[in-house]
């Protein structure tokens, strides 16, 4: 068996150059957008007391060792999320960050163990401006690409047409027949209606689902690939139990929290944030409750991080994949033709 060409093996390269000289526009333009709009750019560090801590994310763990030979375990984090409301609590108001990212079981052609994670966050200002947000970001990402159109899989997207506004009940309803808010009471999901309306539907079941596992099921499988075509997608107000650092929203039973698709592909994942420690540690540790269930493992849960909420303005902010973003404005197949130096892949094979 002949090993796959490197990355880094000129031919290779030169197949790839175009769509990281694409990259590197983008990364320019969209500084400067941020910018031009009153943003701090700021530094997080990569290495944290918890990666996060929602059930079905895995982390990289490793050990810090202090001068006296102390040892403590810590995480490469899977999104630079505390640290940016820590400085929120510190006194920002409006920043931003290009931060690697880390993110362990997750290798395909939309998914990367290590990638770049653009996020913003806006003080005092209401979720729906992050919606507004992202609609100038398409449009500035394809003007610094010089492109019309976003493409993924066959699937089109027009970068400069206003996004569709649609809420996860009503795609629910449109793209499977299920009346999502009948399977949620005062908030608590209601597993015997959403098993029913499911199988109704001809969702495929496991004995042991949850709420949450059907919840996903329906949004990966009938909902997703319908998203963000022709124009993009805003889908908002998720059901409150799949928005675990969200606060609620008018309609208790749903969160302020909503989701970017273009071409059936998520970009980004926006919230109102929830600034209560003490919900917040509730839902962190229903979280780790349910992780070890599943998987048989627990992350920590940050002490420092949820003081930092306690005096945290109310804020909104967003997460969006930028090698995502760039792969459809570039029409790039795989996520490793838009970064620089991708990780290497597992090679099966033992040292000679």
């Amino acid at each position: 068996m002949i090993a796959p060409s490197p990355w880094w093996n000129p031919e290779n390269y030169a197949d790839r150059r175009p769509f990281l000289l694409t990259r590197d526009r983008i990364v320019a333009s969209l500084r400067q957008w941020f910018r031009m709009r009153g943003f701090l750019e700021v530094e997080t560090t990569a290495l944290q007391v918890s990666p996060g801590n929602e059930t079905h994310l895995h982390a990289f763990a490793t050990e810090i060792t202090a001068p006296d030979g102390a040892h403590a375990q810590r995480y490469l984090h899977t999104s630079p999320e505390f640290t940016c409301k820590k400085l929120l609590a510190a006194g920002e108001r409006r920043i931003f960050t290009f931060a690697r990212v880390f993110r362990n079981c997750e290798r395909g052609a939309l998914h990367h163990p290590e990638f770049t994670m653009l996020e913003w966050y806006r003080a005092d200002e209401p979720y729906e401006t992050l919606m507004t947000d992202c609609e100038a970001i398409l449009a500035e990402t394809a003007k610094a690409a010089g492109t019309s159109s976003f493409q993924w899989k066959n699937r089109t997207a027009d970068p400069f047409a206003n996004p569709e506004r649609l809420t996860v009940a009503q795609a629910f309803s449109r793209f499977a027949g299920i009346d999502l808010l009948a399977t949620l009471q005062a908030g608590q999901p209601d597993l015997a209606r959403m098993i029913a309306d499911a199988r109704a539907a001809g969702i495929r079941l496991a004995d042991d689902d949850t709420w949450s596992d059907i919840f996903s099921r329906v949004l990966v499988e009938r909902i997703e690939p319908q998203l963000g075509l022709g124009v993009a997608t805003l889908l908002y107000e998720y059901p409150l139990p799949e928005a675990a650092l969200a606060r609620p929203a008018a309609d208790p039973r749903v969160a302020q929290r909503f989701e970017l698709y273009a071409c059936g592909v998520e970009l980004a994942n926006g919230y109102g944030e929830l600034t209560d420690p003490a919900e917040q540690r509730r839902r962190f540790e229903a979280s780790m409750a349910e992780k070890e269930r599943v998987y048989g493992m627990r992350y920590p849960i940050d002490q420092d991080f949820l003081a930092a909420l306690a005096g945290m303005p109310q804020a909104s902010g967003i997460a969006l994949g930028l090698d995502r973003l760039v792969m459809l404005a570039t029409g790039a197949t795989r996520i490793e033709q838009v970064l620089w130096a991708p990780v290497a892949d597992l090679d099966p094979r033992p040292d000679q």
